[in-house]
């Protein structure tokens, strides 16, 4: 003590006197030292260590409804409560439908979940073969033939004949679609399929083998059915109007490839002397139907592994018709033919 009391002393001897600015600068100094230690105390009484609560407190405490109560506004509404309107008005009404891609809007369908077999194989392999199986070559110098009039005019002397609107083409009035040139741009693909089945044992108000056939269509197809009544009353067959009779499933993306890759690799090759669709199924447009007898739809995996499930004589058979882009039923042929669907007898375009 006495050794830092000379030393004091010594050095106030030589150490000059401080100006005002020098005085002022040190009380700033002090001031925002005294501050800093005031925030710290606060922080220290403040910390998490201090007063922390337990969990077992915590739960105790929470009470969302006095939280609720005690809020004086309203919370904002959620973006996907939105429902835009169910008709489309026009480009230039004010309220415009949202993108298919917005989980509001009417058409938006999640996923993809996954990347099917069969859909991974159309765009690998079977889309550039079908360019090869469908190109048509014109060598230098080919002109197309002339093509009549689809709507062929009247042609007479009868006054009747006089501003009358043009006729069908020869053997119906119904004008098939036309077929473009085949391009990567409009190659055919699957669009959907439809899975229908009428439950005759179902007439006469027998609830139990509609609610079998809608179990099988369910397991079968990843897709609720949904019932149908009838319109009108058959006599002859005992129908009354309003009986729910049928059942329809409609598959899109991944539930159709799914579908279409088990009916083709697990069901038709178990199916016994089964020829295969025949060459005139179709409806002009690109849309190709066949059909499965009960013991055939009962191959399906989802039935054969769960079988007792499923009372065998209320197993109901179903129709399929299977939906693509093309516009001929020769173009849809080829296209089913490269996913595995077998054709015989006279094809029929």
């Amino acid at each position: 003590m006495a050794l830092q009391e000379v030393t004091s002393a010594f050095l106030k001897r030589f150490r000059p006197s401080p100006g005002p600015l020098q005085r002022a600068w040190t009380s700033q100094c002090r001031t925002a030292s005294t501050a800093v230690v005031q925030e710290t105390n606060e922080l220290e009484e403040s910390s998490f260590l201090h007063g922390q609560e337990s969990a077992q407190q915590q739960i105790e405490r929470f009470d969302p409804a006095a939280v609720a109560r005690r809020r004086n506004r309203r919370l904002p509404p959620s973006r996907y409560r939105f429902r835009p309107p169910r008709y489309y008005r026009g480009p230039l009404h004010p309220h415009q439908p949202p993108k298919p891609s917005d989980p509001s809007s009417r058409e938006f369908e999640p996923g993809p979940f996954s990347l099917p077999r069969l859909e991974q194989t159309y765009h690998d392999t079977l889309a550039s073969d079908y360019m090869v199986m469908a190109y048509t070559h014109f060598p230098p110098g080919y002109a197309a033939p002339q093509k009549g009039e689809r709507l062929r005019n009247w042609i007479g002397e009868s006054p009747y004949y006089k501003n009358r609107p043009p006729r069908g083409p020869r053997g119906g009035d119904t004008l098939r679609l036309l077929r473009k040139p085949v391009t990567f741009r409009n190659l055919p693909q699957l669009e959907r399929v439809t899975v229908h089945t009428m439950t005759k044992g179902a007439i006469g108000g027998k609830s139990e083998y509609l609610h079998v056939g809608g179990m099988v269509l369910q397991a079968i197809t990843n897709v609720r059915a949904e019932a149908h009544d009838t319109k009108n009353s058959v006599a002859g067959f005992g129908i009354r109007a309003g009986e729910h009779l049928s059942l329809t499933c409609e598959l899109r993306g991944e539930d159709m490839y799914h579908f279409l890759s088990k009916l083709v690799d697990v069901v038709m090759p178990k199916i016994k002397d089964w020829p295969g669709v025949k060459g005139s199924s179709g409806d002009n447009s690109g849309n190709i139907a066949l059909g499965l007898k009960p013991d055939e739809v009962a191959l399906f995996p989802e039935i054969e592994v769960n079988y007792d499930m499923y009372p065998p004589k209320l197993i109901p058979g179903c129709h399929i018709m299977i939906h693509t882009t093309a516009t001929t039923d020769r173009d849809a042929r080829l296209l089913l033919t490269q996913v595995g669907i077998p054709f015989y007898g006279k094809l029929i375009d």
